[in-house]
């Protein structure tokens, strides 16, 4: 897990250098904090431009249960990592891809009871229709 790291953290690196590079050579003298606003402006935006769409489309589609699972998902992966990081950073614990693993198992386990007790609840809430043919 910690070459995942490493590896992450060594492409920001690279591209924070590259960025920085473009500044100084382009002649813009643009601070760190102003290279972050811009940067990170930009790159949540293109995300919101590409998300907000796929999101539409995916609640037409498959719902919003569907939509609700990849966000709290994505926050139980980020989580999950942060700790890790957090763990190794200060040497309560090992950094572990197993840990990781195992919180994110523990996550579909519990989401697999919830979508059990959501389709049962929604399967007897739903009227009985009738044949009034008979």
């Amino acid at each position: 897990m910690s070459r995942i790291i490493y590896f992450i953290v060594n492409l920001i690196v690279k591209l924070h250098d590259k960025f920085l590079s473009i500044n100084d050579n382009s002649g813009l003298a643009l601070s760190d904090k102003q290279l972050h606003f811009i940067i990170i402006g930009l790159f949540g935006f293109g995300l919101l431009v590409v998300v907000q769409p796929l999101f539409r489309w995916i609640s037409k589609h498959y719902g919003l249960l569907f939509i609700t699972f990849s966000y709290v998902f994505t926050i139980v992966l980020v989580v999950s990592f942060a700790i890790e990081i957090g763990q190794a950073y200060t040497g309560t614990g090992a950094m572990d891809f197993y840990d990781v693993a195992s919180g994110i198992l523990g996550f579909f386990v519990a989401f697999a009871v919830y979508l059990i007790l959501y389709i049962i609840f929604h399967h007897f809430q739903r009227p009985v229709e009738v044949d009034d043919q008979e």
